[in-house]
């Protein structure tokens, strides 16, 4: 089984950024694609953005591309999201997740998912 948890949510003006991390166990990414998803009170869950289990291949929702970057570091086991120019917008609690397959965007192709990390960006 996989353990994921997210921290590094948080307050923060607009405008403002945010790094989430989400701590693996051990050779998960090694292994699997993971990604970000994101959701909102009364909203369903959004895709934000995935990464290949080689690094090789990024994924981002088109409404997000340019201002979060997703990346990993493989000997930490750790999956991170740099979030910048934040808005009210981006206000949700934010999850990680390893995916079935590589490449995959969608939430029914996840079999893991950590607890998220609440995002608040005042405006």
């Amino acid at each position: 089984q996989v353990r994921l948890v997210e921290a590094g949510g948080g307050l923060v003006q607009a405008g403002g950024s945010l790094r989430l991390s989400c701590a693996a166990s051990e050779r998960t990414f090694s292994s699997s694609g993971v990604g970000w998803f994101r959701q909102a009170p009364g909203k369903e869950r959004e895709f934000v953005a995935a990464i290949d289990w080689n690094g090789q291949n990024t994924y981002y929702a088109d409404s997000l591309k340019g201002r979060f970057t997703i990346s990993r570091d493989n000997a930490k086991n750790t999956l991170y999201l740099q979030m910048n120019s934040l808005t009210s917008e981006d206000t949700a609690v934010y999850y990680c997740a390893k995916a079935l397959e590589v490449g995959v965007t969608i939430a029914p192709q996840y079999d893991y998912w950590g607890q998220g990390t609440q995002v608040t960006v005042s405006s």
